[in-house]
């Protein structure tokens, strides 16, 4: 079910049996070869072909369009809400549907920008509505829910997703040509491995993080190696990626609501 096309008493109905399903995009650059709606287009299709698999148990909000993208703005073409504001955002989104009566809830994350705003987010409302309600409320990034499929397996040649990278060239090329500009994709300049950093994910994480606008790790961008992109990668991400959206879709419905274990 599409939330947009019901009326409140209808949505009443499935508040207590439906689990909400909230795709998070953004809108900005994607490099000199793909459109500025990369992310949200991307997860836009990856929850609408979950909630067609799971019609009568999934309610799919619309997309938000804008996310935490303020490394981005240096290249323009980007709309973004500061990390704070868009905790703000997803406390008040999310809280309103807990006050139409929703219990478990599901963001779909689709841009690296959102994750840690939105767990902040979490928090707070962890904190707001678990005394009360025991709500269970998750985000899940779709390429982090898919595993090693985004991670290096064949037929992918580069070893993770990142940004404006193999693996999203590829899902647009399959998913929106006409956003994608081939004649453009080629590797970024960027900076020499350090041991540490993983600047094109070659880097196993070593618990070492430093942040940085996109213009100081990236010269065009983009990272990662779109110029090895296809759309034949890209069918294979999205029917993994959505596969594993269901799956978790389907276990988290089932997930019991959590008691105070403190106060027993």
């Amino acid at each position: 079910m599409r939330y947009s096309d019901h009326h409140y008493a209808s949505l009443n109905q499935e508040a207590e049996k439906a689990v909400i399903l909230l795709p998070l995009g953004a809108t900005e650059q994607h490099g000199p070869h793909l459109a500025v709606s990369t992310d949200t287009d991307i997860v836009t299709r990856i929850a609408g072909e979950a909630e067609k698999r799971l019609s009568d148990r999934v309610l799919l909000c619309p997309s938000l369009p804008f996310g935490s993208s303020d490394h981005h703005l240096s290249f323009g073409g980007t709309l973004s809400v500061s990390p704070a504001l868009y905790t703000q955002m997803i406390t008040e989104l999310v809280g309103s549907l807990l006050k139409s009566g929703f219990r478990r809830i599901v963001l779909l994350n689709g841009h690296g920008g959102n994750i840690t705003p939105v767990k902040q987010a979490l928090a707070l409302l962890s904190h707001q509505y678990d005394g009360k309600l025991q709500p269970n409320i998750a985000l899940a990034t779709y390429w982090e829910l898919a595993g090693r499929v985004f991670s290096g397996e064949p037929p992918m040649e580069s070893p993770a997703l990142s940004h404006a990278c193999e693996y999203e060239t590829s899902l647009m090329l399959h998913l929106f040509p006409e956003k994608v500009w081939m004649d453009r994709a080629q590797r970024a300049r960027r900076p020499s491995s350090n041991g540490y950093i993983p600047f094109e994910d070659d880097e196993p994480y070593r618990g070492v993080t430093l942040f940085k606008a996109t213009r100081f790790i990236s010269s065009n961008g983009s990272s990662g190696e779109p110029q090895l992109a296809s759309a034949e990668k890209g069918r294979h991400l999205f029917d993994h990626a959505v596969t594993a959206v269901v799956q978790f879709l389907e276990s988290f419905r089932d997930w019991p609501f959590l008691g105070d274990l403190a106060g027993q």
